[in-house]
């Protein structure tokens, strides 16, 4: 979380889009900026319990694969309304399945209940398996950028995380004509991602000041 939203404060300075995929040491949940942490204790006996900086609802991660997209403020992605850069993530997404033999839709309609877990219910365009809901994903705009931050629990499938990560980036190629380039953090991103982790999201004091 700490280096998602270094990437976000940096985005100008970096200039082009950026696709990082991540994953998790422990077990652990994370639930939207917004959310009640006493609410979200009592839907998960997940821990820790991490507050993002981006919107949404509660994620397990237990399993899951994890990605963000950050996209500086000049960009056309930025541009768009969420709604349509929700709806364009998930069709990429899509997309990646696809290449792998999976067959995947995006939800037509909201299944709103429960309120406030990520999975249980679903929005519009989100991404769905047999019915169910497999990907869902949160934003935050600002001055500096855009961050989405996103969440696959992969289908009961024999599915390899690295051929769905080299799908997802294959897609683009073919889509957007994306020349992809790795991506070396220096020595400020790292003692900034460093302090965020530190000072904030570590913190009880940040994660259930709700």
């Amino acid at each position: 979380m700490a280096f998602d939203e270094t990437l976000l404060e940096s985005a100008s300075q970096l200039g082009k889009p950026l696709l990082r995929f991540y994953g998790w040491t422990e077990r652990a949940a994370s639930f939207g900026y917004s959310q009640k942490y006493a609410e979200v204790a009592r839907l998960t006996l997940l821990r820790p319990l991490v507050r993002r900086p981006t919107g949404g609802g509660l994620v397990p991660h237990d399993a899951d694969w994890t990605y963000s997209l950050v996209f500086p403020q000049g960009h056309w992605w930025y541009a768009c309304r969420a709604t349509e850069s929700y709806r364009r993530v998930h069709e990429w997404i899509r997309a990646a399945f696809a290449r792998l033999d999976v067959p995947t839709e995006l939800s037509p309609c909201c299944r709103k209940e429960p309120p406030g877990q990520c999975f249980v219910g679903m929005e519009q365009f989100d991404i769905l398996w047999q019915g169910k809901k497999i990907a869902g994903a949160a934003q935050r705009r600002n001055r500096l950028g855009l961050l989405i931050q996103g969440s696959v629990q992969p289908p009961p499938l024999s599915l390899a995380k690295d051929d769905w990560q080299k799908a997802i980036s294959d897609v683009a190629v073919e889509t957007w004509g994306v020349n992809w380039a790795a991506f070396e953090r220096d020595r400020a991103l790292g003692q900034r991602a460093d302090e965020l982790a530190c000072r904030k999201y570590s913190l009880a004091e940040y994660n259930q000041r709700r």
